[in-house]
């Protein structure tokens, strides 16, 4: 099928695409071969498991902190917020892929190809903001937790969260005066295009990835030194408490933000070297590694939610109760807040000492 050539800005006469500066960026492929019949199949069926185990796992992780008192603290919000993020690409972009994919080609029209990539950056950028603010939550509890609670009360976390949301809005209002928002018919996808502008393409890598990635970095890595020296005095001070849930629990969202840079680092990568010599650069980069980066990036949004209840035992008990009202509807009527706080009183945390602080194990 013939791709579609229905809006001027990425396609020309004949629903050729074609982008300044990369052959092919925005609708015919580099190449300028055929792509072997089985790289649709695959990258749809990449999508649609993506597509729904986003929209379950997401849900369940939403789902689970409303119904449980004891996961409602600042901390887990944050950590709704990045649900959120993962999961819209999931209700809106990804089903346009797959019907790209299905096409062959963009046959919906300008207007939600804009829109479509302006929520795909959204997601992207609202998630790397996120895990950014989990990073810094994570380091006040425990570096600085005496401040912890003056900085967290309990309405300063839905503020912060607003922050990051309006920070990614911002964020994103520079790709509609760059005209970087395209159909590329390699990911079939309408996508933030790395050749609209070398200079704002370096801008992106350095600000949504590299200068975040670095906090995040610093954050846990702090926290790692007080974990590990925490471990060498329990072995010495038998007053010093550490238990495993509690390094599991920072182990959780410390993997989160390292499969989050691996899922991501490829494309980032990508678009830097672009960005430093288009001409030359661009025509370089193969297909095939320019499609996996760009796939693999989409998988990291199914991914969150598996990581939480693989290693986190309250999410992963919510989890089953909420599989298990759906399979039993009376479940969901009956006193679930009663439950909550009875497993709250049952598995109230005992304070660990780190660094000479009192930390309380759930809130990490």
């Amino acid at each position: 099928m013939p791709e579609n050539g229905s809006f001027a800005n990425c396609c020309e006469v004949g629903g050729r695409a074609v982008r300044a500066g990369w052959p092919g960026a925005g609708g015919a492929r580099p190449s300028g071969t055929p792509r072997p019949p089985w790289v649709a199949p695959a990258l749809a069926a990449v999508l649609i498991v993506t597509t729904a185990v986003d929209i379950v796992g997401n849900l369940l992780v939403i789902l689970s902190v409303l119904r449980n008192r004891k996961l409602r603290n600042a901390g887990n919000l944050f950590l709704v917020s990045l649900a959120l993020a993962d999961l819209v690409v999931a209700l809106y972009p990804y089903p346009l892929i797959l019907v790209a994919i299905f096409r062959d080609g963009w046959a919906l029209g300008e207007v939600h190809c804009k829109a479509s990539a302006f929520v795909m950056g959204l997601s992207v950028i609202g998630s790397v903001f996120n895990i950014t603010a989990i990073a810094i939550n994570r380091y006040c509890y425990i570096c600085h937790s005496v401040a912890y609670h003056r900085i967290y009360q309990h309405w300063h976390t839905p503020l912060y969260i607003c922050l990051v949301w309006l920070l990614t809005v911002v964020a994103l209002v520079p790709n509609f005066f760059m005209g970087s928002l395209e159909y590329d018919p390699r990911i079939y996808s309408c996508t933030f295009i790395q050749t609209a502008s070398a200079e704002y393409t370096a801008a992106v890598v350095v600000i949504h990835f590299l200068l975040p990635i670095a906090v995040v970095s610093f954050c846990y890595l702090r926290i790692w030194v007080l974990v590990l020296q925490a471990r060498r005095k329990v072995k010495s001070d038998s007053k010093l408490h550490l238990r495993p849930s509690d390094v599991r629990s920072f182990l959780t969202m410390f993997l989160v933000f390292v499969i989050f840079a691996v899922c991501w680092a490829p494309l980032n990568c990508i678009g830097l070297a672009v960005a430093i010599n288009p001409e030359e650069m661009a025509p370089q980069v193969p297909e095939g590694l320019f499609v996996t980066s760009y796939f693999l990036a989409y998988f990291n949004s199914c991914l969150n939610a598996i990581i939480y209840g693989l290693l986190n035992q309250n999410f992963r008990r919510e989890y089953k109760k909420i599989i298990l009202a759906l399979w039993s509807p009376r479940c969901c009527f009956q006193d679930a807040s009663k439950g909550s706080r009875a497993e709250g009183q049952q598995g109230q945390a005992l304070p660990v000492v780190i660094g000479q602080r009192l930390v309380q194990a759930d809130a990490l």
